[in-house]
C-alpha cells in the first residue's frame, strides 16, 4: 500500500460565494454577572425560591386523548 498523494481539495463554489459572511466567533466566551446591590439580590433569592416551590409542587395533568375511531364514532 503506497502513500495518497495530498491533493488540495476542490472547493463549493456556493461555499466560497458565501464564506465572507460568515463571523469569526470567538473560542472562550467570558460572562461576569452584573454586581447587584443587597436588595436586588434578596429579590433574585426570593424569585428563585418561589419559581423552585412552583415546579416541585405543580400537579402535571395528563393530556386528554381522544381515538380517532371514537371521536368518529360520536359524530
Amino acid at each position: 500500500m503506497g502513500k495518497k498523494d495530498k491533493k488540495k481539495k476542490k472547493m463549493n463554489p456556493k461555499k466560497e460565494k458565501y464564506l465572507k459572511f460568515h463571523k469569526e466567533k470567538p473560542s472562550n466566551m467570558t460572562y461576569a454577572p452584573p454586581q447587584l446591590d443587597e436588595s436586588q439580590m434578596q429579590q433574585v433569592k426570593l424569585n428563585e425560591e418561589r419559581i423552585g416551590f412552583y415546579m416541585r409542587t405543580r400537579v402535571f395533568y395528563p393530556e386528554k386523548f381522544v381515538n380517532e375511531r371514537k371521536a368518529k364514532s360520536k359524530r
